[in-house]
């Protein structure tokens, strides 16, 4: 039986925390990165493949090397992947008051030289843009403070000293685009905690128990992206009350489209009340159309799902969307098109191959 995978999701993940030049940060954000790449891969949670996923840390994340990361992530998300980026680590406020910008500092960042040692927003900004993925969804943990010891500068020890943290316009600059969404730890004039001896941040502890299926209240095998930040939003005030407040921006995204499995794709007894126990109660074609493209959103060749069930593809037109896709193709099989080989039952079973602990499919009967 093959594991069940999310192979469209793909990973950059940065954290730095012992910095070269300027004041380090606690070792919890080397654990957030480590901790988010090794949930996204986990086969019992995200279903990321371990090739999608690039973990950055501490002397990995030079300024040339994120960018080439960002770059490399570019060139392996396709138009119809999900593409995530994660930062943990300092940011740095810029610039004159009434025309402040932030940069991400990376490790080699040095003060004295931030133009060239720094990502500004807007190079940070152009390599998101260059990612073709429809699906792209960044993370920022930042700034941080350790319980009540609350710093706000960044200071190199030789007279430099910066603002710490993300300007609000720089968040919206991050997010432009279709299919774009930004999730922060906390607003610009707050701070992202870390609890002394806690291994991860408040914001990426609650990310890591919504990526891991908190988020997925309905039970439905996927998390999505408004429930993620939904849950997130909902879980970091209740350990920082009126402090701490993650922040969600989006220029053009109307669907809550789905970022990972949740649970290994696992659905709930909620989830599939429609279907029934006997799969009597929904029509099996609609029951089975639906399961499709969730599994397979990318339509009939993704992970050539109809060719390994006996289906031929250029017997298939072509459509934009996976959704329209699947429904031209099932209302062909239907009609006995498709393929020589290919039966509703055989479709299923492969299916079934790939998702075995999918409620829904292990319900559906051929009809």
């Amino acid at each position: 039986m093959k594991p069940t995978i999310y192979p469209q999701g793909h990973a950059l993940l940065i954290g730095v925390a012992n910095y070269q030049q300027v004041t380090n940060l606690p070792a919890a954000i080397l654990n957030d990165a480590r901790d988010v790449a090794a949930t996204l891969t986990s086969p019992d949670y995200c279903g990321y493949e371990s090739v999608n996923v690039v973990t950055l840390l501490d002397g990995q994340a030079t300024r040339a090397a994120v960018l080439n990361g960002l770059a490399e992530l570019a060139t392996r998300a396709g138009t119809d992947d999900t593409a995530c980026v994660f930062f943990s680590g300092h940011g740095a406020i810029v610039g004159d008051v009434g025309a402040e910008d932030s940069v991400l500092v990376t490790v080699d960042t040095n003060l004295a030289d931030m133009e060239r040692t720094s990502i500004s927003s807007d190079e940070f900004a152009h390599a998101l843009a260059q990612i073709k993925a429809k699906r792209v969804l960044v993370f920022i943990d930042a700034c941080h403070a350790g319980g009540a010891s609350v710093s706000k500068t960044l200071t190199d020890g030789r007279g430099h000293q910066f603002k710490s943290g993300y300007t609000s316009n720089t968040f919206v600059k991050l997010a432009i685009g279709s299919g774009r969404a930004l999730i922060a730890s906390c607003r610009a004039d707050e701070v992202s905690a870390v609890f002394p001896g806690a291994r991860n941040s408040v914001f990426t502890t609650a990310l890591l128990a919504g990526l891991r299926g908190a988020a997925d209240k309905s039970g439905s095998g996927f998390i999505r992206l408004f429930d993620l930040f939904n849950y997130v939003a909902e879980d970091v005030p209740k350990h920082i009350p009126d402090d701490q407040h993650p922040v969600f921006k989006a220029d053009n995204v109307e669907a809550n489209f789905a970022i990972a499995l949740s649970q290994g794709g696992k659905k709930s007894a909620v989830a599939t009340s429609s279907v029934g126990s006997s799969g009597s109660q929904q029509d099996p074609w609609a029951a089975l159309e639906s399961a499709l493209v969730e599994l397979y959103p990318l339509g009939p060749r993704d992970q050539e799902i109809w060719s390994r069930a006996g289906g031929d593809l250029s017997r298939l037109e072509f459509h934009s969307t996976g959704q329209a896709a699947w429904h031209s193709a099932l209302r062909k099989l239907k009609q006995g098109g498709g393929g020589r080989s290919i039966t509703f039952a055989a479709l299923l079973n492969t299916s079934l191959e790939d998702f075995a602990n999918h409620s829904t499919l292990t319900v559906i009967r051929a009809p």
